[in-house]
């Protein structure tokens, strides 16, 4: 049987549970593998550009699809999106692993699988966060969506060290653990959530980018800033991330397990104050703004410190503070952007809003290897400029929206005749 919780007040736990897999189980997509790409390159003999093209290949694919599956969830449901695309990540994990087991030179077949995920999991974690607004109002809304973001931290918290401990079955068992985390989630959304009924006849495609026009024009300038604090948190993070990375490995000899556990303090943070910041904010949407400002700044002065820094234990406390603003700054924007548009309207923008997100990890560590390139000085000013830059685009541009008006009632019922007796009596006593 389906739940959901009573008019959108409370939230339940196996419908938060359902979600909350969702954007876990996406994470995993590209933060698993990573730890195997040496191992994959060695086993396939494989170049390390080729090796890169199993992240490369899922990302671009999943930043593309993201709006069109935000359409789909708009015109017909969330979770007809949803229940799909995980099969197609499971199937297009289930088709690169049999080809390493079937054939001599499977790399070909693995990247048409890293596609067939790639598209799978564009209709996964955005359209569960506008899955989340639609079922959940006020104070339960931003509470679920803090732990969507949390569960998304998590993801990538556990990923590099799931990813070591499936390679010590078989370097490849990673594929294999795709459909076993995602026919559970299937079921989980097809079983245990009741979405709402859409009002109105779903809009033909034309009508769509009308109405897609309409929103932009309408809000374009705080949706684009916002969609820029969240592309650039997680751009920096990743980034950072990355460098942190190759200077444990590079200059440490700090290599699987213990790196790993390295790699997660910073997310760890930044889930923990996700879900902490998702579950207070709750109505007030003034202080949602605030706090994506100093969450900004939060990542921009550490970041700013760290060029100075040379010992790594610092640097680490650094990025844990940065982790932190991070973790203040996604689940704000998470309850802003879903609470800004109807209904009809969220899968679209929630959809834009994950692919700009998707495309940030993306461009994260290629960029952050291009400035480190250049100097580590360099590297972290350059970022720590970017975050202040968006800090004061937040402050300047991001629009808190109102609360929906109650609607008056209506002629004719009891509730209107109440009104109407009652102001009949203040007049005759006027």
């Amino acid at each position: 049987m389906a739940h959901t919780a009573s008019k959108g007040s409370k939230v339940t736990f196996l419908p938060l549970l359902a979600l909350a897999s969702v954007p876990l189980i996406m994470v995993l997509g590209n933060s698993m593998l990573i730890p195997i790409l040496p191992t994959m390159q060695q086993e396939l003999g494989i170049s390390k550009f080729q090796a890169s093209l199993v992240i490369t290949l899922f990302s671009v694919p999943a930043g593309i699809i993201i709006p069109l599956a935000g359409f789909l969830s708009d015109r017909f449901s969330r979770k007809i999106v949803i229940i799909p695309g995980l099969i197609l990540y499971a199937l297009g994990g289930l088709l690169a692993g049999g080809a390493i087991l079937l054939f001599d030179k499977p790399f070909a077949v693995i990247m048409a699988g890293r596609v067939i995920q790639g598209i799978g999991a564009a209709g996964t974690a955005p359209i569960a966060m506008a899955l989340a607004g639609d079922i959940f109002k006020g104070g339960a809304r931003s509470k679920a969506l803090g732990l969507i973001e949390a569960s998304n931290g998590l993801g990538k918290v556990l990923s590099p060290i799931l990813g070591v401990l499936l390679a010590l079955i078989f370097w490849y068992a990673v594929f294999f653990a795709f459909p076993i985390l995602c026919v559970p989630a299937a079921l989980a959304i097809w079983f245990f959530i009741k979405e709402p009924k859409k009002n109105g006849k779903a809009q033909k495609v034309k009508e769509y980018l009308g109405s897609l026009r309409t929103i932009f024009k309408r809000e374009w300038k705080w949706l684009l800033t916002a969609y820029l604090a969240g592309a650039s948190a997680l751009f920096i993070l990743f980034g950072v991330l990355f460098y942190l990375s190759q200077i444990l490995e590079e200059k440490y000899n700090i290599d699987g397990l213990p790196k790993g556990g390295i790699l997660a303090i910073p997310l760890l943070a930044m889930s923990a104050t996700s879900y902490i910041t998702g579950a207070r904010i709750k109505k007030r949407k003034n202080l949602m703004k605030t706090l994506i400002v100093a969450g900004m700044l939060l990542i921009a002065g550490p970041l700013g410190l760290a060029s100075f820094i040379k010992n790594t234990y610092v640097l680490l406390a650094l990025l844990v503070i940065s982790g932190i603003g991070t973790g203040l700054v996604l689940p704000c924007l998470n309850m802003l952007i879903t609470s800004a548009v109807s209904k009809d309207e969220r899968g679209i923008v929630t959809s834009f809003y994950g692919s700009v997100r998707f495309l940030g990890v993306a461009i994260g560590p290629p960029v952050f290897t291009w400035l480190m390139e250049i100097s580590p000085t360099v590297m972290f000013l350059s970022v720590a400029g970017l975050a202040v830059a968006s800090a004061i685009l937040s402050l300047w541009i991001i629009k808190v929206p109102k609360d929906e008006s109650p609607t008056p009632p209506a002629p004719g019922t009891v509730s209107f005749e109440f009104i109407r007796k009652l102001s009949a009596k203040r007049k005759a006593r006027a």
